[in-house]
């Protein structure tokens, strides 16, 4: 009896340990569709922009090209480069020997969602159709913990969200696609937004949204509820690669590059999130790699589009910069990296397969 009692003494100054050394109390996920490593470490590809596809050439190498790979990343994604990782952490850099990969087979968007937020590579999720999820997925997994209820809110562009996190069961505020946010006493400027969506150009379909509504919703959203646990899902430069437009594609990239400086800005102001919120951008999965017509697709028939990316920026998280082990990460990892940062063992509640949590992304 004795033994067992001191083992539950021990188990519990543990758990007081950990608490007092996390941070985080907050995460903010992002994720922007199809956006390659290449592009994320090497910037502009003088291949793509000198193809017969690309219009433009000129604006394209005015704001895209430079001579060195590090000026032209920064000239894409300037927040990301100037900030993100030079405070915390960036995986995937083949160049410099990093490897993060999808671990499932099909190299798409709702196989790649699903790995994210489940942590589970299900290979009954192998369609883009609206089949609803049968997995637990780390979002609705923090929405039942306590501190958390009703904290935990995702916006989308793409509309198969509702489906792929399975609001209907999880419960968590959801807002995918052209759907009106319904949520009680929301604000002017989100009554507002909801108004206008809908008279917006929809040039990426009728049901999924343009990425700058998204991000309107998710940052005004954001101001006035303060979620804990909040998931950001880009859509376009995914529809530009598939299009070929080169030029579409790079614009896009710098955009969410400045939709996440701005979330960031906030996080930085606001005594709810400054100091005490991690931020994790990533995508769903990589493209081809060969020039002209391959670099658009993806799929398990894409040489190569496996290969993936993500970056951390938090205070558990070392500032290390570029990653260059040579261990390879996998987007199976993220919801269990998710819920430790918060103080959590999804793993242990999921009641499926969950990836390990990236230990040196909490500085382990």
């Amino acid at each position: 009896m004795k033994k067992i009692i001191l083992t539950l003494m021990l188990a519990g100054t543990f758990s007081v340990l950990f608490a007092q050394q996390h941070k985080t109390e907050n995460v903010i996920i992002v994720t922007i569709d199809g956006l390659r490593w290449q592009e994320v470490f090497r910037g502009a590809d003088s291949v793509l922009i000198d193809s017969k596809e690309t219009n433009d050439k000129e604006e394209v190498r005015k704001n895209y090209w430079a001579s060195s790979a590090d000026e032209r990343r920064k000239m894409l994604m300037p927040f990301f480069w100037s900030a993100l990782v030079q405070q915390g952490q960036l995986y995937g850099n083949r160049d410099k020997g990093s490897k993060d990969e999808v671990a499932n087979p099909y190299h798409f968007s709702y196989p790649g969602y699903n790995e994210i937020m489940t942590g589970f590579p299900d290979p009954r999720m192998n369609t883009n159709d609206a089949i609803t999820n049968p997995n637990m997925n780390v979002l609705e997994f923090l929405n039942k913990q306590k501190g958390f209820e009703h904290k935990v809110a995702a916006f989308s562009s793409w509309e198969r969200f509702t489906q792929i996190l399975n609001t209907p069961r999880s419960g968590i505020i959801n807002n995918s696609g052209y759907m009106k946010l319904t949520v009680p006493g929301i604000n002017d400027r989100l009554t507002f937004l909801n108004e206008i969506q809908n008279e917006g150009p929809h040039f990426l379909g009728d049901s999924t949204r343009i990425d700058y509504l998204t991000f309107e919703f998710a940052k005004t959203y954001m101001k006035q509820f303060k979620p804990r646990a909040f998931y950001v899902a880009f859509d376009e430069p995914d529809d530009m690669a598939h299009a070929g437009n080169y030029k579409f594609y790079l614009d896009r990239i710098r955009q969410e590059d400045d939709y996440i400086k701005q979330l960031w800005q906030f996080v930085q102001t606001d005594p709810a999130y400054k100091n005490k919120t991690t931020l994790i951008v990533t995508c769903d999965h990589g493209r081809g790699d060969e020039p002209f017509i391959k670099w658009r697709d993806h799929g398990k028939d894409v040489l190569h589009s496996e290969q993936t990316w993500f970056a951390v920026l938090g205070p558990d998280t070392p500032a290390s910069g570029e990653m260059k082990s040579d261990v390879t990460t996998y987007h199976k990892q993220l919801a269990q990296t998710i819920a430790k940062l918060l103080g959590f063992d999804f793993k242990a509640a999921a009641g499926h397969e969950v990836g390990d949590a990236i230990g040196s992304v909490m500085g382990k």
